[in-house]
């Protein structure tokens, strides 16, 4: 099975985008971020007419997440738990289930860039990640193979961007970042990139000034997080740089990973 995270950055404008990645990559399940609008305005559609069952938690203008599937999902929940007041879409869950191998569960998250450090926008930043972090301690307690795929704004070490030295004052970069990162990790959560490779200048984001792409000044925010459950059916995981050269791109590319199930 393949799955997939990309931050689409508008799905209306990078429809036809998608709609090609959908044909030549052909992904089980995908999960977007700042899909950029409300639920009826997602593209539907399109999609669904590739074969593909649509979930969307969406936001008018920015954020958004959806979850893109070949099979049906069995549940779906919308919002990370923990925080009632906080309105912005930025997560949402599906449950599937494969016969003979049961239930696993694909979140797709958008985590906050925090940016600038010195507003509101940081402490928020952490909060969420102190979120995501206590929902995840929930779904281990389960023992059931879970994915936390997305944009997580988090560039993890050194080496995941072409210069530490650009970021070392940014929200992505920032020690607490990264250091909250870590977290899942030491809970038991592999990052499926750096499970099957060491490459370097290994990259998932491209900005659109200053020739960021054709210079390959790139960072690696985009992640797969598993659970040891997840992790012990990865087969295999890449970085589907090739559609950043692509006509109107989103400034991310897909993230995909193969799971034996």
């Amino acid at each position: 099975m393949k799955i997939a995270t990309w931050n689409i950055n508008g799905v209306k404008a990078r429809i036809e985008n998608l709609c090609q990645w959908l044909k030549d990559s052909d992904p089980d399940i995908v999960c977007l971020q700042e899909i950029k609008t409300v639920d009826e305005g997602f593209p539907r559609f399109e999609i669904e007419a590739l074969g593909y069952h649509v979930e969307t938690h969406g936001q008018k203008g920015f954020n958004g997440v959806a979850i893109l599937s070949k099979m049906k999902p069995d549940e779906v929940t919308r919002g990370l738990p923990g925080d009632e007041a906080d309105e912005q879409s930025r997560f949402i869950e599906a449950v599937f289930s494969v016969p003979e191998h049961g239930a696993f569960r694909v979140c797709c998250l958008y985590l906050p860039n925090g940016n600038p450090i010195d507003t509101e926008k940081y402490p928020y930043k952490l909060a969420w990640m102190e979120r995501l972090r206590k929902f995840a301690v929930s779904r281990l307690a389960l023992e059931e193979p879970t994915i936390l795929a997305g944009d997580y704004n988090v560039i993890p070490e050194p080496h995941d961007c072409f210069d530490p030295k650009v970021w070392e004052n940014d929200a992505l970069f920032l020690p607490q970042t990264r250091q909250a990162f870590r977290q899942l990790e030491h809970l038991g959560f592999t990052d499926a990139v750096r499970a099957t490779t060491d490459e370097i200048k290994l990259y998932s984001f491209w900005d659109y000034q200053a020739g960021a792409w054709p210079k390959n000044n790139g960072i690696r925010i985009d992640h797969l997080m598993l659970s040891p459950e997840a992790a012990d059916r990865l087969t295999s995981a890449a970085i589907e740089k090739h559609v950043r050269a692509w006509e109107k791109p989103s400034d991310h590319v897909p993230v995909i990973a193969h799971f034996d199930f």
